[in-house]
Parts: structure tokens; sequence; C-alpha cells
């Protein structure tokens, strides 16, 4: 049986490794065997992209985006889709959402040069649960300037970070696989909301 695919997404400071290390855990109590990934990154070659996007000096906006899908095409024919097709459940941190929200909403990209790179890179394959951790977008910088230095592209302002937020929210309301979670509560509320798309996402995929 095919593995499921899921992606979480959301600002910086939203908690993605907390929730993203509760979700691996959880699936696996549920006997689960579970790929954990991320973007940009997962392979030799994603992650020399991810050390250029995150800490490189002058990046084009366009060059950005055109490594963004580099490094996820790799991922894809690498990692993801072979987990997939051996039954293994994959867990990624970050997806295509995540472009268009950064590139598309943050950098105010052409959103036709995203969409075409995403059919070209995975066509309407698209994961079957997509965790948005929402919060105000002072709420996630202040967690995330007490957490690390800023890479390059937490180091945008205010403005960028409130139209990645919209975008991500934008998309929630378009794709039925999202499930937004108000970041903003209680970690165990967080967690709580967290395992009720898993226990559905379960359910729909039958036996395991």
């Amino acid at each position: 049986m095919q593995g499921k695919f899921i992606t979480i997404e959301g600002i910086e400071g939203v908690g993605k490794s907390t929730n993203i290390a509760f979700i691996q855990s959880w699936l696996q109590s549920q006997g689960i065997e579970c790929l954990l990934t991320r973007e940009p990154g997962g392979t030799d070659l994603g992650e020399q992209l991810r050390n250029i996007l995150l800490h490189g000096g002058d990046v084009s906006d366009k060059a950005e985006l055109l490594m963004m899908f580099a490094s996820r095409a790799q991922h894809l024919q690498e990692k993801i889709k072979p987990a997939l097709d051996r039954g293994v459940w994959v867990l990624c941190d970050r997806f295509t959402d995540s472009t268009y929200a950064y590139q598309g909403g943050g950098r105010q990209l052409n959103f036709d040069w995203i969409s075409q790179l995403e059919q070209l890179v995975h066509g309407d394959m698209q994961p079957d649960l997509t965790v948005l951790l929402d919060a105000p977008v002072e709420v996630g910088r202040a967690r995330a300037s007490a957490r690390s230095e800023a890479d390059r592209i937490e180091a945008e302002d205010m403005a960028f970070f409130n139209r990645v937020r919209d975008m991500f929210l934008a998309r929630a309301e378009q794709y039925k696989r999202y499930s937004v979670v108000d970041a903003t509560q209680p970690l165990e509320h967080v967690q709580k909301d967290i395992e009720l798309s898993l226990k559905h996402l379960l359910n729909t995929a039958g036996p395991v």
C-alpha cells in the first residue's frame, strides 16, 4: 500500500520542530514506518542548496525560486517517492506550499512561474495532509529571535512575513488537505488538534 505524505507548514517560530517530533513519535506508536525529512534539503544536493539559500550572500529572487525547485526535484526522485512507493509514510518539514507563501507571497514573484515549476517537478502529486501551524507574525518572530540568530530569510521584515502568513491562510481556505492549528495555544492543545488530524488520516488510509 502506498505511504501517506504529510507536510508541516508555518512561519518561523510556530513550533514546527517540536510538533514534527510529536507527529513522528505518534506515527511510530501506531506501528507506522515514517521517514522524516525537510525542505529545502533532504538529499546531499538539497542540503548544499539549503546552505546557499539560508546563509549565502546575494541570491536573486528568481535564483532562490529555482533553487527551491531544484532541491525539491532531487528530493522527490531520491527520497520521497521511493519511500511512499515502499509504503513508508513521509513527514516533511515544508514543501511547495512554502514556495507559494515565501517566494510568491513574501517575494511577490509571479504565481504562474511557481505553478509551472510545480507542474514540472511534481505535477498532480500533493500531500495527503498539510498541518499549518498558525500564529501572528509578531508572536512567531519573538519566539524565533529568542531561539537562534536569523538566517537570510528569517531576517526579512514584518511586512514580508505578514504576506507569507496571509498566503498560507489563503491556501488553507483553498485546499481541503490543510489542517490549520492555532499555534498560540498551550502545547498540549496544539498536539491534541494535530492528533485529531492524524487519526482522521489514519482512519481513511485503511490497514497499515
